[in-house]
């Protein structure tokens, strides 16, 4: 085989001219071609990097390499999208997917970074990242929002969904196996339901989130906006289906001038046909006559409507929309029967006219108060002027009643003392100690009580009431206070804090036969005063001293108690170092036993001692020794428990002891 050299020359001379030659530029461009294509051919056959893919398996071969790859010096040139227009379209329009990872003014350079080739007829151009499932559909410039990102991507990208136009330009053959040619347009994948009535936009009323609730349809600025009542009837009630479409509404060419385009005459021609000249889109049925005066005035007629008239429904009156029929209405009780409070009113004067005690204004509350009861036979005074009606009147409808007893206090009021005082001279009559301006407190005084059976003297003047008086005996879910007592001794109030020390004492008879109880020894003018109690005809009567002595000083309290509650009295000591400490420290004692004190000493006084020094000491007080005071002679202190203890013995005798040496 011919080198390259050669197969020029060869070329050269087949194509030269006999004779004189002259290069002709043609024949020179031809040789110049054969010699490139048998390069080419040569080069196919001992470098191509490897066989196309099944998808550019027609441009396969070594004489197809121009179909991709354009020859030049330097680095590769690729002709990508000289063949893929439509991707080389939608890069220069600047829209879907390729225009959003490469530049507009990318080449077919870029296309190689992600389509690479030459590795097999099975090999897989399209590589997605990071699933086909999982791909981001917002580099398309397309999100998927609502409803749109539940779908498969099937179910949008089929041949049935791309336009003619598209169609064109896309080099698939099978349009089920491309992404591209989809508009963002609704109607090219979803039907128009309205068949061209509302125009193609159709997001200027629905939502990608859902068909059915056109919310951003609004009404109001369409020939005939919705007020009132009109808001809450439903699409489908004014826009019927086309006829020969019954899935599509007729949203055109609606006949909605007057009412009765939509509405029946329900007057039956009673009325102006205009029904707007009463009636508002409020509400035809429940429309107040508040709203329908501003249309029609029920002043013009004879009976204007005032206060809660003002309000009811025209058929609660005008029975079956009879406008015309005459009715009555120069009585409250026309209209309003049967009578509510069943003639207990029909002996008054007025023949218990409503207005009397009630207004157009309202039923409740009635303008009867405390002035125009006054003008009955029950006043209201005190307390009861500001007692709700109910209290006394309780409502029970029809049934509630206005003329009741009132001749005693207890036929409203529970005797709360539970006929404690329905005797004489009572007769529960709760007048005698209570009034209206309150039933607390009582008028029931000290002079009162002084004619009880229990007269108030001395401390118990100055008692109150409720300390007597409180509540001792549970009686269901009250508490009775008692008034009535028929023990009326101390002991009825008052604990026995003695203990039972004094029975005997107590039970002995008063001036009036009864047992004195505690006024055997005490008064009500205070506890403390225990002047009746005579000390004299106990076993230790109380002279000198000791008739100043508090009872607690004899009579301890146990645990150290600082009330006499517990005492017991018979266990007070009668002899004297019972109560007393022995000053002397044991000095007079004899065989161990302590004398008693009052061999010495009196009640009166402790000192001066009662002690004969001339018959029971050996040393006789004579001439001036009689005047010497003890303590001249009797010296000794000794320290005893920690106190200082005058001792009498020893005492010297002898004169010089006292007086010293002559």
């Amino acid at each position: 085989m011919k080198g390259n050299g050669e197969l020029s020359a060869a070329i050269v001379n087949a194509t030269r001219p006999r004779g004189r030659w002259r290069p002709d530029p043609l024949t020179i461009l031809a040789a110049v071609a054969i010699i490139q294509l048998t390069l080419v051919i040569r080069a196919g056959a001992q470098v191509s990097p490897g066989p196309l893919s099944r998808a550019h398996a027609s441009i396969s071969g070594p004489l197809q390499c121009t179909s991709c790859h354009k020859l030049a010096a330097g680095s590769a040139i690729y002709a990508c999208l000289d063949c893929h227009s439509e991707i080389a379209s939608r890069l220069s329009s600047h829209r879907g997917f390729h225009a959003t990872v490469v530049s507009p003014t990318s080449t077919s350079r870029d296309c190689i970074r992600c389509h690479s080739e030459h590795n097999g007829e099975n090999f897989i151009l399209i590589h997605w990242e990071p699933s086909q499932k999982a791909f981001d559909h917002r580099q398309t410039g397309y999100p998927l929002e609502g409803r749109h990102a539940d779908l498969d991507c099937q179910q949008c990208h089929k041949a049935e969904h791309i336009p003619e136009a598209e169609r064109r330009a896309i080099k698939v053959k099978d349009l089920n196996r491309t992404f591209l040619g989809l508009t963002r347009d609704c109607l090219s994948c979803h039907e128009d339901r309205h068949r061209g009535q509302l125009g193609k936009n159709c997001l200027q009323c629905h939502t990608l989130n859902d068909w059915k609730k056109a919310s951003g349809f609004d009404h109001s600025k369409t020939k005939f906006p919705l007020t009132g009542a009109h808001t809450q009837v439903a699409c489908e009630k004014c826009h019927k289906p086309e006829a020969g479409a019954p899935r599509s509404l007729k949203f055109r060419g609606l006949a909605f001038e007057k009412c009765s385009a939509c509405h029946i005459d329900l007057h039956r021609g009673a009325f102006k046909p205009d029904c707007e000249s009463c009636h508002t889109t409020i509400t035809w049925k429940q429309i107040p006559p508040s709203v329908l005066s501003k249309r029609f005035d029920h002043s013009d007629t004879k009976f204007p409507l005032a206060g809660k008239h003002a309000d009811v429904k025209c058929s609660t009156c005008h029975h079956g929309q009879a406008f015309n029929v005459p009715m009555a209405y120069e009585r409250c009780a026309d209209c309003h029967k049967p009578d509510p409070h069943r003639g207990q009113f029909s002996a008054r004067k007025d023949g218990g006219a409503c207005e009397a005690c009630h207004s157009v204004e309202g039923f409740k509350s009635a303008k009867f108060g405390v002035a125009e009861h006054a003008a009955t036979a029950y006043p209201l005074e005190g307390k009861h002027a500001a007692v709700p009606c109910a209290k006394c009147h309780p409502p029970e409808g029809t049934n509630t009643r206005y003329r009741i007893k009132h001749e005693l206090c207890t036929d409203c009021h529970t005797d709360i003392h539970k006929a404690q005082f329905a005797g004489a001279p009572y007769g529960n009559r709760c007048e005698s100690c209570h009034s209206v301006q309150g039933f607390s407190p009582s008028t029931f005084s000290l002079a009162r009580h002084e004619k009880t059976r229990f007269r108030l003297t001395g401390g118990h003047v100055a008692v109150a009431c409720v300390d007597c008086h409180r509540v001792k005996t549970p009686l269901g879910d009250a508490q009775l206070v008692p008034y009535q007592f028929s023990d009326l001794s101390c002991a009825g109030c008052h604990e026995n804090p003695h203990h039972g020390q004094f029975t005997e004492r107590m039970s002995e008879p008063g001036p009036d036969g009864s047992p004195l109880g505690c006024e055997a020894c005490h008064v009500t003018k205070g506890w403390g005063e225990v002047g009746r109690f005579d000390h004299s005809t106990t076993k230790f009567p109380l002279v000198g001293s000791h008739r100043a002595v508090p009872c607690m000083g004899c009579h301890k309290p146990a645990n150290l108690e600082f009330t006499m509650n517990n005492v017991i009295f018979e266990a007070a000591p009668t002899r004297c170092q019972g109560c007393h400490e022995d000053a002397h420290a044991g000095q007079f004692a004899r065989n161990g036993v302590r004398p008693g004190c009052q061999e010495c000493h009196n009640t009166n006084k402790w000192k001066p001692s009662l002690f004969d020094h001339e018959t029971r000491t050996e040393f006789p007080l004579k001439d001036a020794h009689q005047d010497v005071r003890c303590a001249s002679c009797h010296k000794t202190l000794r320290e005893v428990d920690s106190r200082a203890v005058l001792f009498y013995k020893p005492t010297p005798r002898d004169c010089a002891a006292c007086h010293g040496p002559v």
